[in-house]
Parts: C-alpha cells; structure tokens; sequence
C-alpha cells in the first residue's frame, strides 16, 4: 500500500514537473525553501488567539513578521494570512459585511466571474441577492458608465471587483466612490491578479478606493494554496476579530510559514517577476492570434494580465481542445485561459513564448500526432527546472 501510494506522487510530480508545461492560471510553484516549510514541524503544530496552546512563541513570531511583510507590500494597515484559501476569504468578507437580503454586485458568472461568489456559490449560501456589473464582452471589462448608473439605482450593500477571468483592470478608481456614497462596501478580489498587483504591475485597488484587497496566494502571485485579507484599519481590524473561532480555527502554520517566506521574495522581486509575466502574456497572445487561434481583445493588445482567452463558442470544441492539449502534456483549463505565471517562475522569456504558441499551433490547428509533440514539451520543460525570482539557500 505504501509503495502505491509513494509511486502515484512520484508519477505525477515527474510528468507535471518535468514532462509537462503548465499553463493553467490558476496554479505556480514554489520556491524549494517556501515548499520545504509546508513538510516541516509546524505542519503538526496548533496555536490560537486566546493562547489556549503552549510552545507556540516561535509560531506567533512567524505569523507576525508575515503580516508585517504583508502590510509593507500591500500597504496597508491590516493584513491576516490565516484563511485556508482565497474561498474562505471570500466568506470572511461575505459574511461579517452582509445581511440575509442585502445586495451584492459584482462580475457575473456568465461574464467570467468567480462562480463561488455567484448565485450557487456564496451569495446563495447567505442568502444575498446577487447582481452582475454590466459587461462588455467586447472589451472584456466592466461598462463604467453603466455600472455607474446601477450602483445608484440598486444601492448595493457590497461591490466587489476582480474575476476569475480578468484581462484588464478594472474601473475600481472610476466607482469606488460613487459605491461607498451609495452605502456599499467595496473590495477587491485578486485571486488571481494578487502577484501582479505586488508587483505593481497591474492596479493597485486599495489606493483606487477599494477597503479589501483578498484572495488566493497561489495563483500570480506564488505561495502555498492558501488566502489572505488585506485591509486598511476598517474593515480590516473587525474582520481579524471575527476570522477566530467562526472561520479558522488550526491556520496551518507551515502554510503561513511558507507563505510569510513567499511574501518576502515577493517583496524583493515582485516587481521584476509581475512584469515578466505581463511581457510574456502579450507576446503569447500575440503569436498564438498570429497562427489563428481566436483570442480576444485584439484591439486592446490582448492582455494586461497573466491570462490570454483564446474564446472558443462552443463548450464542447473548448473542451475538445484542452483534451487534445494534455495529450501533447500541454496543460490548460476548458474555457480556454491560458497562463504564463508558472513558466514565468520558472525562467521562460519573450523566446520560449513564441516556442509555446507554435507547439500549440502543431498540436491544435496542424494535428500533429501527440506523442512527437510531447518530446519537445519535455525538451522545453526540462530547460526550466529552476525557479527563478527567489532567494538562494
């Protein structure tokens, strides 16, 4: 049974790290040093607000100097690593700033908004009534002048920004304050967008007039799976006082340990990291619009983000596709996004893009026989086995 299961992990570690090129937005990798704090002693470790745990000195320490590089980073006056993902920070928020009843506005579902906030996720789970931003589906963003309009029609409780699908920034400057004037709360969810916006490469929604910015710690930006609340004093203190017993209770600390140390190499190349990923996106999207892919947005320069959306209308030619891609050990989602944070930290530049878009190209649109195409996935992945924008130990 043991050696089952040893060589499961091993099979997969082995294809998806050495055999594959991820390109998933939603996922990254480590740094050795941050993966090695999730297997160390923490892992087994408790500690608690109320100090009902003894031994836990080190493990305070360590919570508190991450919430300090956190602060600095993001700037601002609160920060918690202690939801156990970027969901759960969700339902924090959620939860302690809304009543049954109240009115949530934010991205659609349908328009590629994070389908755990929507009306099957989260909003029906409280009981809020859900309403979607007017979209435009050409621009792929949020119609300023419109939102602008139903935020003093509907008077919403709480806005929130950011997408699972999220191209471009969005007008948080433009109805922060109209919102807040209409008795709304407003935050941010940068799931996805967190790394680009620590590295100053993408919005900044705190100093636009959002008083949340939350989210995962594992997408752009390249922590362990995991969530984070950032907030200045209010709401941000209320929130710390309601996250214990109700929400968290055993944070995982090799998990804020391992994120504490991911915030810091953040911090020292952050910068350098968010604008790489931002370069590579626009020339993978470029190149794969050049071989006839359908990606959306052209007339914007495609992307300011880590995605690319190559928009297929029919569900079933997505999925087709994504299928014929992991055949070739390409490895995307089903609408189709396509990523560039993890081979970003991983070392991959401008070059290796137009290498990607072309092996997508042979697979895809040339129907070249899987198998040949995987031997030169290998080739390229095997070139960037060592993460990059990171300290050295």
């Amino acid at each position: 049974m043991i050696d089952e299961i040893l060589n499961l992990v091993r099979i997969h570690e082995k294809w998806r790290t050495k055999q594959c090129l991820n390109l998933i937005p939603s996922e990254n990798v480590m740094s050795p040093a941050a993966r090695a704090l999730l297997s160390s002693d923490l892992a087994h470790r408790y500690t608690s607000v109320d100090r009902f745990y003894m031994g836990t000195h080190f493990t305070d320490e360590i919570e508190q100097y991450g919430e300090k590089i956190a602060r600095n980073l993001f700037k601002v006056e609160t920060a918690d690593l202690r939801p156990l993902s970027g969901h759960i920070a969700d339902l924090i928020v959620l939860a302690n700033l809304t009543q049954p009843g109240d009115t949530l506005l934010c991205v659609s579902e349908a328009d590629g908004g994070y389908p755990g906030m929507w009306k099957n996720g989260l909003a029906g789970f409280l009981k809020l009534k859900a309403v979607g931003f007017s979209f435009s589906k050409k621009d792929f963003n949020i119609k300023t002048e419109q939102a602008e309009k139903l935020i003093t029609r509907i008077k919403p409780n709480v806005v929130l920004f950011g997408a699972s699908l999220i191209l471009f920034p969005h007008p948080v400057k433009e109805l922060a304050k109209i919102a807040r004037e209409n008795g709304a709360t407003v935050g941010f969810d940068g799931s996805h967008v967190l790394g680009l916006i620590a590295g100053g490469q993408f919005q900044d929604p705190i100093r636009e007039g959002a008083q949340l910015l939350f989210g995962s710690t594992h997408k752009s930006f390249f922590g362990p799976q995991g969530g984070i609340i950032l907030a200045n004093k209010q709401p941000g203190e209320h929130l710390k006082q309601k996250i214990y017993p109700a929400f968290v209770d055993n944070a995982h600390w090799n998990r804020i340990a391992a994120l504490t140390l991911a915030l810091a190499e953040m911090k020292k190349f952050g910068k350098a990291y968010a604008s790489q990923i931002v370069r590579n996106s626009k020339t993978l999207a470029k190149a794969l619009h050049d071989h006839d892919f359908p990606v959306i947005c052209e007339h914007l320069g495609f992307t300011q983000s880590h995605q690319t959306i190559i928009k297929y209308n029919d569900p079933d030619k997505a999925r087709n596709v994504a299928e014929t891609l992991q055949r070739a050990n390409i490895i995307t989602d089903t609408v189709i996004r396509i990523g560039t944070c993890e081979v970003t930290r991983r070392g991959m530049k401008q070059h290796e893009m137009h290498k990607i878009a072309e092996l997508l190209k042979r697979t895809v649109i040339d129907k070249e026989k899987p198998e040949t195409i995987r031997k030169e996935v290998a080739r390229l992945s095997t070139e960037f086995q060592k993460i990059k924008y990171c300290f050295n130990t």
